[in-house]
């Protein structure tokens, strides 16, 4: 069936209550909360990064709470293996024959929880899945139904048990999401909500409303894509991307496929924001989230404690933006 983009109204209007309905879930991230949303929008896996107990699970399970799709959770471990995600071949005694029994990865979300723990041979079958959009068993390929989406997590600080995650995977990511600890107000009123009449701390997502089914996140997402988006924003896109390959201090810079990302990003971005257009804000906005992790920043700027945000706003600052 032929999908049809979602009236800009109707679609402002189911974000704002995504929206909504995830902040009272994950109280004090709103921009992590605004940055999941413009993957979902933009059709885009995210990682989400961030230090033990600033709601990087919660998030992803708020989410699959309000899209009424499959949604499949795994958690990594160093000795998992490529079939406990796709699936096996078994042979079945009463056709004689072999048949495939899916993993878990045959879902519309699929929250790959600290994805860094699992070994390169793993690895290898989330990119599959992640960049085709298909599975391999037995050497048969097998699609994923869309809409498919990973959002996976890690902790940045432990480092013993775990693999970096290879350069090509990290760029299937859309964006790369940075999960902060809360304010101290956010944080005081997510104790008090988590203390009060709550017994133990399981993940709490009864708030969030079974708010889109898959043919509306669909139409959702294609509605993003009929947005304006002006020559000029184009190439301010693609000139902030070129000017990251090149800064002083970068190793090993964003590919074109960090290009097209931001500019997907950006017209998500547009629609959250309630707009038909796409504007150099948008852009400006997006950078840090879709070029944080396409990013390999050189020994120099190591030692003298620069990160790749701090390098990234130099560089919105730099480069200059369309004028009207």
């Amino acid at each position: 069936m032929t999908q049809t983009p979602l009236p800009l109204t109707e679609a402002v209007i189911q974000l704002d209550q995504l929206e909504q309905d995830i902040g009272q879930a994950v109280s004090g991230q709103h921009q992590a909360i605004r940055e999941l949303l413009v993957a979902l929008v933009a059709a885009g896996h995210a990682l989400l990064e961030g230090v033990p107990g600033v709601g990087k699970t919660l998030l992803v399970r708020a989410l699959a709470a309000a899209v009424q799709g499959r949604y499949a959770r795994i958690q990594f471990t160093p000795d998992l293996m490529p079939s406990d995600v796709t699936g096996h071949a078994v042979f079945d005694l009463k056709r004689e024959a072999f048949r495939i029994r899916r993993g878990p990865i045959f879902c519309n979300l699929l929250l790959a929880d600290e994805i860094n723990r699992a070994p390169a041979k793993t690895q290898a079958a989330m990119l599959e899945a992640m960049q085709e959009g298909q599975v391999t068993i037995e050497g048969q390929a097998l699609a994923l139904e869309p809409p498919f989406l990973v959002f996976a997590t890690q902790n940045p600080i432990e480092q013993e048990g775990t693999y970096p995650l290879p350069q090509a995977q990290l760029d299937r990511f859309l964006l790369k999401i940075a999960v902060a600890p809360p304010s101290a107000e956010a944080e005081r009123a997510a104790v008090r909500a988590a203390t009060s009449g709550r017994i133990g701390d399981r993940l709490d997502t009864s708030a969030v409303r079974p708010l889109l089914d898959t043919e509306t996140l669909q139409r959702l997402q294609l509605s993003a894509t009929r947005l304006r988006l002006d020559e000029r924003v184009l190439d301010y896109a693609v000139a902030l991307v070129r000017a990251a390959r090149d800064w002083p201090g970068v190793d090993s810079g964003p590919g074109p496929r960090a290009s097209i990302a931001l500019v997907r990003a950006a017209r998500a971005h547009a629609l959250i924001e309630g707009r038909d257009f796409t504007t150099p804000d948008d852009v400006r906005c997006m950078v840090p989230a879709v070029l944080r992790h396409r990013l390999r920043l050189g020994a120099e700027l190591e030692i003298e404690g620069v990160g790749a945000d701090a390098l990234l706003g130099d560089l919105v600052e730099r480069v200059p933006a369309p004028r009207d």
